[in-house]
């Protein structure tokens, strides 16, 4: 039988596992090529042989998404699969339209074919969109299980920007750990929180490899998601979180509403900073969507280390990358902190920015005043510390998830912004979690 040539279409985290619990045996298919986009400098480079198993003796090419029509003519592709979050229905199907147009089927894999079972009890925290509040959920829920006396490990939605072979298992229990992964911006500000509060967590890209390691010293396995993407894992308890500042987001995006659809427990996070109507509106969602579901409010209140540094102060605001990029967000937690203690002004960042900091800006001009921490490597990281340095302000807010200055030097006065989840009123996360582990 003749083997159907396939291309899929990734962004480095999301394609690979498609491939890995799908294709990488499957005599029935010839996976070509994947395609790259959102992340930089994904593309030109191999999905490695020891990575892609016998089928695929010299590995498999990855091309940018730009290729995708002269790829699918050049090799009379049959099957073309979508393997990356966080994008429109729309878009989705604006794919889907080129595609079909030149020939080939266009897919998207479903859960049975791509979830893994675990051995152990597993916890399944995602989002509807980039940006909800996910991360300092799955931390909330780490910190639960360990007062209930389980070992957790984490495993996080990939982020391998580095030597694929080299990350294929990645464990990360303290901070030199992040040093010897060679880990990006992005990377520390999912994995070092964690360690922080004493939790391990795993990573890389072959993610039935990373989660037999992780089982064989957890009692209890938490997905860490990201990117609005579905879980890796087969979960004996989803839990979801929902932004109100971005109402109908939680319909519109794939696989967002996948997500909502599934969800066991629902977290509206954000609810002291939120619109009441926006709040009602995203309730009746919910009730529409999936009414069996469990819905806990939540916030994420700051925490300021020196106010003194924002009052009548003209500020440079740095909030999370991918949160602002393609997460869409017009704002986070340090421009809370801005409005809250009373800044003068929000300098706008665009007239001194460097190198791959203006391409972003270029890329994405709705971000606005704000600064993106992007880091997606040390050309990247050096681009952004001489940003900030050429910046005309007073002082710094630092509202990304970890601590810049342990990693670029910023030498004008600067205050880190923190938050975490605080839940409102009943159920709380604490209760419902108790009822399903055990």
């Amino acid at each position: 039988m003749q083997k159907k040539k396939v291309i899929i279409m990734g962004a480095a985290g999301r394609d690979f596992h498609n491939f890995n619990t799908y294709f990488r045996d499957n005599e029935e298919f010839e996976v070509v090529a994947f395609t790259a986009t959102q992340i930089p400098n994904i593309d030109g480079r191999k999905y490695p042989s020891e990575l892609a198993g016998n089928l695929y003796p010299n590995g498999i090419k990855i091309y940018d998404e730009k290729e995708l029509s002269n790829l699918i003519k050049e090799n009379n592709i049959d099957e073309v699969i979508f393997s990356y979050s966080d994008v429109t229905h729309e878009r989705v199907m604006h794919n889907a339209s080129l595609v079909n147009a030149l020939g080939p089927d266009f897919r998207l894999l479903g859960n049975d074919k791509t979830m893994i079972k675990s051995t152990k009890p597993l916890i399944s925290i995602t989002a509807t969109r980039t940006g909800c509040g996910k991360s300092q959920t799955s931390r909330k829920i780490v910190e639960i299980l360990t007062e209930m006396g389980k070992k957790v490990a984490s495993i996080r939605h990939p982020m391998p920007y580095g030597n694929l072979n080299e990350q294929k298992v990645q464990r990360f229990a303290k901070l030199s750990d992040l040093e010897k992964h060679k880990c990006t911006i992005e990377e520390m500000e999912e994995y070092e929180p964690h360690i922080n509060m004493g939790s391990i967590i795993y990573a890389g890209v072959d993610y039935g490899a990373i989660l037999r390691e992780a089982e064989k010293e957890a009692d209890v396995i938490v997905w860490d998601g990201g990117n609005n993407d579905t879980s890796f894992y087969k979960p004996d308890l989803s839990i979801v979180v929902v932004d109100p500042h971005r109402v109908g987001h939680e319909t519109r995006y794939y696989p967002g509403e996948a997500n909502l659809n599934m969800a066991d427990i629902i977290v509206i996070n954000k609810i002291d900073t939120a619109n009441l109507k926006d709040i009602d509106e995203l309730r009746a969602t919910i009730r529409k969507q999936n009414p069996s579901a469990v819905v806990v409010d939540g916030a994420s209140p700051i925490s300021v280390e020196n106010t003194d540094l924002i009052k009548n102060k003209t500020v440079l605001i740095i909030e999370d990358g991918p949160t602002l990029t393609h997460g869409e967000m017009k704002y986070g937690a340090g421009t809370v902190a801005a409005i809250k203690y009373g800044a003068k002004e929000i300098i706008d960042p665009r007239p001194f920015t460097i190198g791959s900091i203006t391409d972003t800006f270029i890329k994405y001009p709705e971000i606005g005043k704000l600064l993106p921490a992007m880091g997606y490597g040390k050309q990247q990281m050096k681009d952004l510390e001489k940003t900030i340095a050429k910046t005309d302000c007073d002082s710094v807010i630092i509202g990304t998830p970890i601590d810049l200055r342990r990693i670029i030097n910023i030498k004008k006065p600067s205050v880190r912004v923190t938050y975490d989840l605080q839940e409102i009123g009943k159920p709380t996360l604490k209760e419902l979690i108790q009822k399903e582990i055990k």
